[in-house]
Parts: C-alpha cells; sequence; structure tokens
C-alpha cells in the first residue's frame, strides 16, 4: 500500500467549499491516469475514462472534511466558530486545530477547566458552545493573519497503528485514494467511467448531486467510510461493521437504498473474486451515493463500498490497510464486470 500518498491525501487540508489543495493533489496524481478532466462551477473534480460502450458510470469520493468556520474575533483574540459537518464534541477538548487565514497557524480548543466548574456541570457532556480557539495572540495579532469566514481543520498527521491507519479526515480522504488507486489498476472497462472527486459532502451531498446532474449516469458507486464500532461494550446489534472483517457493501444508509440488483452484482463479484466483505445497514448518515441515485434524469443504478473506521466524526479515526486494499480490488472488478450484471426487473 502506498501509505506515503495516503499520508499526503489525509494530512492536505480541505474543509467543505474549501477543497483547493485537495483537488491540485488529486490532478497531480491522476492526470496521465484518465482520457479527460473536467472540474465543474462547484469544483467537482470529474475525471473521465473511456469504455467499449456508450452508457455511464459514475464513482463518487468527496474531497471535503468535516471543519469549522472563524464568526468572530473577541476583544481578547480569542477564536469563536461555527462547524462545517457534524463534531462529536466531547472529542474536541485541548485539541490543536489550523486556522487557514492569510497564513496557517495552529490553534487550541479550549473550555473552561474543570477545577472550577460547578460540581453539576462537571459530569455533562460539552456542548460546542463551550468552546473556543486559543491563538495565543491579542485581537491585533489575529486579525493581522485571520478573517471572519477563514476555515478551520483538525491538526493530526497520520500515523501506522499496528495493521492500521490512524490520522484525521480519513472520512472521506480513504476513499479519494482508494478511487486513484483504482485509476491505477483499471484496464478495459465496459463503460464510460466518470471518477468524480467530490465537494461539500459533508454538509449536504451538494457536490455529488451536481455532478449526477451533469453526468446522469446509468450506474453509480458511492465511495465512503463507515461505522466500525466493534469496539468495548458495543452490542452485536450496534456494530454496523467491524475492522478486518471486510469491506463493505452497503445494503441502505439514512438517504439511500442501494438497489438490490447492484447490491446482489457487488456480494457476486466479491464472492467470485475471493475478497473479503461485509454487508452494511447505517441507520444514521448518508454518502454521496443518494446523489448519483437520485439527481439525473433516469436516475441510477447504485451501490455503495465502505470502509470500516472506527472514531468517526472524532479528531482522529482509524482504518485496517486490509480493509482499504479490499475496497480498492472490489471496485475495480466491479467497473470491469459492470457489463455482465443482469440489470432487468
Amino acid at each position: 500500500m502506498n501509505v506515503k500518498l495516503l499520508k499526503e491525501i489525509c494530512e492536505v487540508p480541505g474543509a467543505p467549499g474549501h477543497e483547493d489543495r485537495v483537488r491540485k493533489l488529486v490532478i497531480k496524481e491522476i492526470k496521465k491516469l484518465v482520457d479527460e478532466i473536467k472540474i465543474d462551477n462547484l469544483g467537482n473534480v470529474i475525471a473521465i475514462k473511456k469504455g467499449k460502450k456508450d452508457k455511464r458510470v459514475m464513482i463518487a469520493a468527496h474531497m471535503d472534511e468535516i471543519g469549522f468556520m472563524v464568526k468572530h474575533i473577541d476583544d481578547n483574540g480569542f477564536i469563536h466558530f461555527h462547524t462545517l459537518g457534524g463534531f462529536d464534541p466531547k472529542t474536541l477538548t485541548a485539541q490543536r486545530v489550523i486556522v487557514h487565514g492569510k497564513k496557517d497557524l495552529v490553534g487550541v480548543m479550549g473550555s473552561k477547566p474543570i477545577h472550577i466548574m460547578d460540581p453539576e456541570d462537571r459530569n455533562k457532556a460539552p456542548k460546542l458552545k463551550d468552546f473556543f480557539i486559543d491563538m495565543g495572540m491579542g485581537k491585533k495579532e489575529v486579525e493581522k493573519y485571520i478573517s471572519i469566514g477563514d476555515t478551520i481543520t483538525r491538526e493530526r498527521e497520520l500515523i501506522e497503528m499496528g495493521d492500521c491507519i490512524n490520522c484525521k479526515s480519513l472520512d472521506n480522504r480513504l476513499s479519494v485514494f482508494i478511487l486513484i488507486e483504482t485509476l491505477k489498476k483499471l484496464k478495459k472497462t465496459p463503460y464510460d467511467v466518470y471518477a468524480v472527486f467530490t465537494v461539500q459532502e459533508e454538509i449536504g451531498i451538494r457536490g455529488a448531486s451536481v455532478a449526477a446532474h451533469t453526468i446522469e449516469p446509468d450506474f453509480g458507486f458511492g465511495l465512503d467510510i463507515t461505522i466500525a464500532f466493534d469496539t468495548p461494550g458495543a452490542k452485536p446489534e450496534e456494530k454496523i461493521t467491524s475492522l478486518n472483517e471486510g469491506t463493505a457493501i452497503k445494503i441502505m444508509d439514512s438517504s439511500v437504498v442501494c438497489d438490490p440488483r447492484m447490491v446482489k452484482f457487488m456480494k457476486e463479484t466479491a464472492d467470485k473474486n475471493k475478497i473479503k466483505w461485509q454487508p452494511e445497514v447505517l441507520t444514521g448518515g448518508g454518502t454521496d451515493t443518494a446523489g448519483i441515485q437520485r439527481m439525473g434524469k433516469n436516475g441510477a443504478i447504485v451501490g455503495c463500498i465502505s470502509i470500516p473506521t472506527r472514531h468517526v466524526h472524532q479528531v482522529i479515526e482509524t482504518a485496517h490497510k486490509n480493509d482499504i486494499q479490499r475496497s480498492i480490488d472490489l471496485l475495480t472488478h466491479c467497473l470491469e464486470d459492470l457489463g455482465k450484471g443482469n440489470w432487468e426487473y
């Protein structure tokens, strides 16, 4: 596995609507792998690899990560922020963040010290409004570099832990990596492949919806992480998926019911190629899959490959290398064999 590339993809900042640095990296990696690259008005990267027949398959991997936006700088130089995407507040205490102003500056998430909290507040979960960002500077110095509307991302480098990868933004940079690696492996495909690196998924599946409206795909695959709640205290019915039990084939989430024909095709493709997989029924959360399915004029036959991930939407996330590789393998085989599927009702 190209951990060096995965590290670069995960560590580069890209809050929703501000995916510029990720986009440049993606284009650099794929420009020799595809026949054509387009960038639409929202900033989606649409990479086209020509197939044999006049049908279109769209794959979506979103480039954005959950983050924040500066909404106020108080008289003492502390930054107050608004969220871009969903956060688990209890994970933010005393964490480093990067504010992307005129230059990147590191700050610290601050909140009221436990020593001076009222006894009844000590055991309560913190709320986002309880946090501020300490830049270590006064207001005038902060305002030299930082303005209202600047974005903020988490400060965490990629490390390898045993057979796992740990970093911020595995949601959804794992999928960006998987799609790039799939384009490297992909040989002849029956249909035109539209590999779309989308924007603004974390705030409403916006990029994928616009791209699907433009492309009007016949088939589609979402690529995203999913919950692996396989940790102490988890009940069997709560796990969703487990690490190192295979790439996950989505059946449904709160935004989409995957096409049963595609789910069947994906399962059979995985079995035929001896790719370990597990089913995914996610009762909360949505992915670009929904945009692909619904926003083309005729709709699309869709499925989704999900990468089991622990600690999702927290400061750091964890995934297993084997599951990442299995996801690359399954997507590659699905794209190459799509013409062999039975798509009749």
